[in-house]
C-alpha cells in the first residue's frame, strides 16, 4: 500500500492539547461478531495499562463495559473523536467503511483489525492484539493518505438532490432487472461515450480490489493518484475500464429517453434513487482517508497474501 509516511506530528499535538495531555484512542466493533468483543477487551485493557483512554463508538460499547467494569469507556461524539490519535476498528472492510464515514471529515487515521475474509483495508489479524497494543502505545505506526471521491447528484433541471462521499466506489445502477440504463459519460465536460448498460462504477485505487475488481477492472496500487471508470455489462464494442486523472470531473447522465430509474450508491452504504435526466458528478474528495499501518508492507506483498496468489514456480524449485 505504498511506503506510507509517519503519523502527522501536528495531529498528535493537537489531540494532546485538546485533552490536557491525556492520550485517547477510538474503538469501533463489528455490530454482530462476538469475536470483536473478545479482541477489543484485550486491546482496551492493554490501553488502560499504558495510561491511554478509549473512546467508544457504536452499540457494542455496552458489551465492552460489562466485560471491563473497572475501566471507563467514554461514548464518543464527533467533537470528542476529533481529539483521538486514531480509530481502531475490529471487523472487516465493511466495518472499516462504516468507520470512514465518521473519521474522513475529521482527519483521524483508521487502523483495522481483521475479523472478516479478505480484509484489504485491515492492518493485522485478531491474534496480533498484543503487537497492536505495544505499537499504538509507542506511537510506532505510519499513516497512508488515500484518495476519496466527492459525489453530487442533480435533477434534469440541475437542482441539487444529494451529496455524499466514497472511499471505495460510487455506482450508478439500474433499479429494475428487466431494463437497462442509457448513460452518457463525460470527462471534464467532454463526452466520451453513451452506453446501454446495467450501470457505471467510479472507483478509487483503494476500491480497485473491491467491486471494481469483480467487474473486471484492473488493480491500481493505492499510492497511484487516479480514478477508475468501469461500465457494467455495457452493450458496446468499446466498454473497457478507463483510468483517468485524479483531478478529472466525471459526469454520468441518465438519458431522458430509453432508460429506467436508477440508484446511486456510495460504498454500498449510502444511496439515493434517481429518475431519467438526472446527473451524477464525481470528483476528488476534499478529505483523504488516512489509514494507519504498523509496518511498511509493500502493497505487492499484501496483494499476494490476501488473494493467496501462487508465486512459487520453476524458478524457485532449482530448475533452470
Amino acid at each position: 500500500m505504498g511506503t506510507g509516511r509517519l503519523l502527522s506530528v501536528t495531529h498528535i499535538e493537537q489531540a494532546l492539547e485538546r485533552k490536557d495531555g491525556r492520550r485517547h484512542v477510538g474503538i469501533l466493533l463489528h455490530p454482530a461478531r462476538e469475536e470483536a468483543v473478545d479482541v477489543a477487551v484485550q486491546f482496551v485493557q492493554g490501553m488502560f495499562d499504558h495510561g491511554i483512554e478509549c473512546l467508544g463508538l457504536g452499540e457494542r460499547i455496552t458489551d465492552l463495559r460489562e466485560r471491563l467494569p473497572g475501566i471507563e469507556i467514554e461514548q464518543a461524539t464527533d467533537e470528542i473523536l476529533a481529539a483521538a490519535e486514531l480509530l481502531v476498528v475490529f471487523g472487516g472492510d465493511g466495518t472499516i467503511l462504516r468507520a470512514a464515514e465518521l473519521v474522513v471529515p475529521l482527519g483521524v487515521p483508521l487502523l483495522g483489525v481483521n475479523l472478516g475474509h479478505v480484509g484489504f483495508l485491515a492492518e493485522l489479524e485478531s491474534h496480533d492484539v498484543d503487537k497492536l497494543v505495544k505499537q499504538v502505545s509507542d506511537r510506532n505506526y505510519f499513516v497512508e493518505e488515500r484518495l476519496t471521491l466527492a459525489v453530487d447528484v442533480a435533477s434534469h433541471a440541475d437542482h441539487p438532490l444529494w451529496s455524499s462521499f466514497a472511499v471505495n466506489e460510487v455506482t450508478l445502477e439500474k433499479a429494475a432487472h428487466e431494463k437497462m440504463l442509457d448513460v452518457l459519460v463525460e470527462i471534464d465536460a467532454l463526452p466520451v461515450s453513451r452506453w446501454g448498460c446495467d450501470g457505471m462504477l467510479v472507483s478509487t485505487p483503494t476500491g480497485s480490489t473491491a467491486y471494481a475488481f469483480s467487474l473486471g477492472g484492473p488493480i491500481i496500487w493505492p499510492d497511484v493518484q487516479a480514478f477508475l471508470l468501469v461500465p457494467m455489462a455495457a452493450h458496446a464494442l468499446f466498454a473497457r475500464p478507463m483510468v483517468v486523472a485524479p483531478d478529472s470531473l466525471v459526469d454520468l447522465t441518465l438519458s431522458k429517453r430509453f432508460t429506467a430509474h436508477a440508484t446511486v450508491w456510495c460504498d454500498g452504504r449510502r444511496s439515493i434513487d434517481i429518475e431519467p435526466g438526472a446527473r451524477l458528478q464525481v470528483r476528488r474528495g476534499a478529505h483523504n482517508l488516512r489509514v494507519a499501518r504498523l509496518q511498511e508492507q509493500p502493497f505487492t506483498s499484501r496483494l499476494v497474501k490476501k488473494f493467496e496468489l501462487k508465486i512459487d514456480g520453476f524458478r524457485g524449485s532449482g530448475n533452470p
